[in-house]
């Protein structure tokens, strides 16, 4: 019998990727606020995005935990990541870029170690 516990895993780990999706998506200002407050509020849409897309890559590995998807998902969180690179600095974007960044990082290491994982 195969040991079904990485993709238990991977379920958990989308399904707390779609609670922050959907936070993100449903109330973008209420999370500025409370973790980067000099974030422009006429960028707040940039936050549904980013929530709309963790949600979507979060349900598909929901749906199919299985390894091609979850190291697919890990490979956008590191794009993500880098994309969050020049912003850093910002004043304006800085603090909401490296918090981005540094949770989409987690996502991505999560997630290879969870593809890896079930490859064995």
């Amino acid at each position: 019998m195969p040991d079904r516990t990485p993709s238990r895993i991977s379920r958990l780990h989308a399904a707390a990727g779609i609670v922050t999706g959907l936070a993100l998506l449903i109330s973008p200002q209420r999370v500025v606020d409370a973790l980067a407050p000099e974030f422009p509020r006429e960028r707040r849409w940039l936050v549904r995005a980013f929530g709309a897309r963790v949600l979507v890559q979060d349900a598909a590995v929901l749906i199919r935990p299985e390894a091609p998807v979850v190291a697919a998902g890990a490979a956008v969180d590191l794009l993500h990541a880098l994309s969050m690179l020049p912003f850093i600095r910002s004043t304006r974007y800085g603090r909401a870029a490296r918090i981005s960044g540094a949770v989409s990082v987690g996502a991505a290491v999560a997630g290879w170690v969870l593809a890896g994982s079930q490859r064995r």
